[in-house]
C-alpha cells in the first residue's frame, strides 16, 4: 500500500538551491514591454545557463577527497533510506501525463562489468530472499505503482507525476566490499553507479520514449561506515596545506545527478536477466566499455533457450545484429548502430570502427567480427561396432559411419564423457577406457596415452559388459 502524506517544505530547493550562481542572479530587472501587438520586442542575452527539463538529487554528503575534474563519490550506509528528488522544469516537460522511471546499482569498475551476471549470481546464492535496491514505499511521495522484478536485484522501477512533487526514498542493501577479494576490505570497496533513466509512455504497443538519463557514484558501507569515513576524509583534507587542497573538489551536502546515455533497453524477452555487463556504467557518465557503467547492463540476453552463432551473418536484419552486439558485450554502441544490418557492419573497416568505438572496443569489435572458430586441440573419429556379439573385434575398421569427437582437456573424463554421449551409455557406469595396442592388448588410455594420440586418428568403439561391478568396459580399437 503507498502511503501519502505532506512532505515538509525545507526538503525542497530554493531557486538558488536548484540552480547554481551568485544570488545575484537570481533577480531579473523587468523586461521592457511593448506598447503595441506588432512592436517586437528586442533581443535580450541571457546570461543564466539553460534550465535542465529534469534534475536529480540525493540527499546525501559528497566526499571531500575528490580531486577536481574527477566524478564526485557519495558514501551511503548499507539499508538506509536516502531521499532522491525528482526535479522537472514544468516549461519543458509534458504535464499531460505521468512519466516512467527506472532506477539501477551497476558496476562501475570495468574488471567487475564483464562478469556482472556471474557478481550478481553469486550475491543471490549468498543473501537468498534479499534484493540489491529497493524503495522505502511509505517514505516516498508522488511514486505510483512502485515495482521491484524478482528476476531483477539491481533494479526498480515506478511512475511519477512531474507537475507534482515527488520525493523517491531508496536503500541499497548490498555494501561495496562483497564484490572484492577477502583480503581487500575495508575502504577497498568497489564503487557502483546509481543510475536514473526516464520514459515517455507511448500509446498503443510502441517503446516508451527516452526523455532523460542521469547517474553518480557511490560506495555503500555497513552501517553508521559511510559517517565514518567521510569524517575520516575531512580530517584527511583538514590535514593537508592550503595548496594541496585546491586540487580537492569542494565537498557538497548533497549530490546532483550528472547526465549520461541512456541504459540499453533489452530487446529479447518481457524481462531478460541483467548484463555482464551487465552486468552492463559510465565513467563521469560517459561511455566505457563496456565503456560505461551508466550501462551494466548490465544487460546480457538470456542465451538458456539456445547458443547464438558466434559469426555475424552478413544477411542479418536490424534486430539481430543488435542482438549480436549484446551477446558479445557491445551493448554500449547498440544506439550508435541502431539502423546497421549484418552487412553494414561487416563492411566497416577496422579505422571506421576505432573512430566510432574508440581504440580498445573499436578493436575489439573488428577481431571478433572477423574472428575465426577455436581449433580443438584434439580430434578423433569413432564408429560404432558393427557386430553386437560381445567379445567380438570387428575385422574392418573402416565399416560404419564415423562421428567426429574433438577434445579440449584432452583428459580421460572428457573423453569418457563423449563416447558414453555417443554411445548413450550412462557415463556412470563406464569403468574402464582401453585402447587395442599391438598384438591385442589392452592398453589403459589414461591422460598421458591421450596427449600423445595422432590428430584426426579413427577408432571403433567396441562395448564390453562387465557383472562385478556392472558396468561397461570401452575399447578403442
Amino acid at each position: 500500500m503507498l502511503f501519502w502524506h505532506n512532505q515538509p517544505e525545507h526538503l525542497w530547493p530554493s531557486p538558488g538551491e536548484l540552480y547554481l550562481g551568485p544570488p545575484s542572479s537570481l533577480l531579473r530587472e523587468p523586461l521592457p514591454l511593448p506598447y503595441l501587438k506588432q512592436e517586437e520586442l528586442p533581443s535580450i542575452p541571457s546570461a543564466e545557463p539553460p534550465c535542465p527539463a529534469f534534475q536529480y538529487v540525493l540527499c546525501a554528503a559528497t566526499s571531500p577527497a575528490v580531486k577536481q575534474q574527477e566524478e564526485t563519490l557519495t558514501y551511503l550506509n548499507q539499508g538506509q533510506s536516502y531521499e532522491v528528488r525528482m526535479l522537472c522544469n514544468p516549461k519543458l516537460g509534458d504535464a499531460t501525463r505521468l512519466l516512467k522511471s527506472v532506477v539501477r546499482v551497476v558496476f562501475h569498475d570495468r574488471r567487475l562489468q564483464y562478469t556482472e551476471q556471474q557478481q550478481l549470481d553469486g550475491w543471490r546464492w549468498s543473501r537468498p530472499g534479499d534484493r540489491i535496491l529497493d524503495i522505502d514505499v511509505p517514505l516516498s511521495v508522488g511514486v505510483m505503482e512502485p515495482q521491484a522484478l524478482p528476476s531483477q536485484l539491481n533494479t526498480v522501477e515506478f511512475y511519477w507525476d512531474p507537475t507534482k512533487r515527488t520525493s523517491l526514498f531508496l536503500q541499497v542493501h548490498c555494501i561495496s566490499t562483497e564484490f572484492t577479494p577477502r583480503k581487500k576490505g575495508g575502504e577497498k570497496g568497489v564503487p557502483f553507479r546509481l543510475q536514473i533513466d526516464t520514459f515517455k509512455p507511448s500509446d498503443k504497443e510502441l517503446p516508451p520514449e527516452h526523455l532523460h538519463s542521469a547517474g553518480c557514484l557511490i560506495k555503500v558501507f555497513k552501517p553508521k561506515g559511510a559517517d565514518r569515513k567521510l569524517k575520516t576524509d575531512r580530517e584527511k583534507i583538514e590535514k593537508q596545506p592550503l595548496h594541496e587542497r585546491d586540487k580537492y573538489q569542494t565537498a557538497c551536502e548533497s549530490t546532483v545527478f550528472m547526465e549520461c546515455t541512456p541504459w540499453p533497453e533489452p530487446s529479447l524477452g518481457p524481462h531478460p536477466p541483467l548484463s555482464p555487463l551487465a552486468l552492463t556504467s559510465p565513467h563521469s557518465c560517459k561511455l566505457l566499455s563496456p565503456e560505461r557503467l551508466c550501462t551494466s547492463p548490465p544487460f546480457t540476453v538470456d542465451t538458456s533457450r539456445g547458443s547464438p552463432a558466434r559469426d555475424l551473418n552478413p544477411g542479418a536484419s536490424i534486430l539481430e545484429t543488435q542482438q549480436w552486439l549484446h551477446l558479445h558485450r557491445f551493448s554500449n554502441y547498440c544506439r550508435m548502430l541502431a539502423n546497421f544490418t549484418g552487412t553494414d557492419l561487416l563492411k566497416l573497416t577496422r579505422q571506421d570502427l576505432i573512430q566510432i568505438c574508440g581504440a580498445a572496443d573499436g578493436i575489439r569489435l573488428f577481431n571478433t567480427l572477423r574472428a575465426r572458430p577455436i581449433r580443438h586441440r584434439l580430434t578423433l573419429y569413432v564408429a560404432r561396432e558393427v557386430s553386437r556379439q560381445e567379445n567380438e573385434v570387428p575385422k574392418n575398421p573402416d565399416s560404419g559411419f564415423y562421428q567426429e569427437i574433438s577434445l579440449d582437456e584432452l583428459s580421460a573424463v572428457e573423453l569418457m564423457g563423449k563416447l558414453a554421449e555417443f554411445l548413450a551409455l550412462p557415463a556412470n557406469q563406464i569403468h574402464r577406457l582401453f585402447h587395442q595396442g599391438p598384438g591385442g592388448i589392452l592398453i589403459l588410455l589414461s591422460d598421458q596415452v591421450i596427449q600423445n594420440l595422432k590428430d584426426e586418428s579413427y577408432f571403433v568403439a567396441v562395448v564390453k559388459k562387465v557383472q562385478n561391478p556392472d558396468g561397461y568396459y570401452l575399447v578403442l580399437t
